[in-house]
């Protein structure tokens, strides 16, 4: 993949590239990730294909100065200025996103429906409620809270680890706590890539009806092993709009997008 900085107001938005048809697939990563981790599906897609994969803000080489929090129109104007440049005269695309990725994908189709021709879920959040991070991102105490325990983590890690002894925090989750929380640097990013992506809270009844009325095919992919992000949740999903939307469960924890999966990957991007 060929690396490109997009200057965006006082940011530089970093991407990379792919191939140089004409069907579009544009690449949202998952947190903590960068656009680079769609690099292996690059031998995999057609030659018609073209693979563009964004480092969103906060992550990776892009250098975020628009503010703590990414707006709506703002991720669908740089992708808009990545798109031109690179298939001029192209308006619509393919849409894929893994974990956090796949939120980011369900909010843009909702807001730009008749731009995506298909999406690509790869254990998606955004298919239920995480309490927490609404808790976190969605009220002013809530706010308040995580900005000072990210400063202060001490009584929430003695919290975690009290629910933890008595089966009420699942294994996982208890892992993504201590490893996100385990240093200022590192609680400091946690802090500003929730904030940042608070904007993003996909409204399921009207995406549902607007897989319906635009016949838009989704693709859903999770990880069977996968303790933070259940199957069950693609399934309730399903219901109402099972002509558009499949669902397919791989021998796999959460990180589904994997090389080891390329060839299931691409089959659902191409198909």
């Amino acid at each position: 993949m060929t690396s490109y900085f997009l200057p965006y107001n006082q940011s530089l938005i970093h991407y990379k590239v792919c191939g140089k048809g004409p069907h579009i697939i544009l690449c949202f990563h998952g947190y903590g990730e960068t656009g680079k981790h769609f690099g292996f599906l690059c031998n995999e897609v057609s030659d018609e294909s073209q693979l563009i994969a964004i480092d969103l803000p906060f992550h990776g080489q892009t250098e975020w100065k628009e503010g703590s929090t990414l707006e709506i129109k703002v991720l669908a104007e740089i992708i808009h200025f990545i798109i031109d440049k690179h298939a001029k005269g192209i308006k619509t695309f393919n849409l894929i996103g893994f974990s956090m990725g796949a939120r980011l994908a369900l909010t843009m189709f909702e807001e730009n429906p008749d731009s995506i021709t298909k999406l690509v879920l790869l254990a998606p959040d955004g298919l239920k409620v995480n309490k927490w991070y609404w808790l976190a991102t969605q009220s002013y105490a809530g706010s308040r809270l995580f900005s000072f325990t990210m400063k202060y983590p001490q009584w929430f890690l003695i919290l975690m680890n009290a629910l933890a002894a008595v089966g009420l925090v699942n294994s996982s989750i208890y892992k993504f706590v201590r490893h996100y929380i385990q240093t200022p640097e590192v609680r400091e990013l946690l802090f500003k890539r929730w904030i940042c992506m608070r904007k993003f809270r996909p409204s399921l009844p009207k995406i549902k009806k607007q897989i319906l009325s635009k016949k838009i095919p989704i693709k859903l992919l999770y990880g069977k092993h996968d303790k933070m992000i259940l199957p069950a949740r693609g399934k309730k999903f399903q219901i109402g709009i099972e002509s558009f939307c499949t669902l397919h469960v791989i021998d796999s924890g959460h990180q589904v997008l994997h090389e080891k999966n390329a060839a299931l990957i691409a089959k659902l991007l191409e198909t």
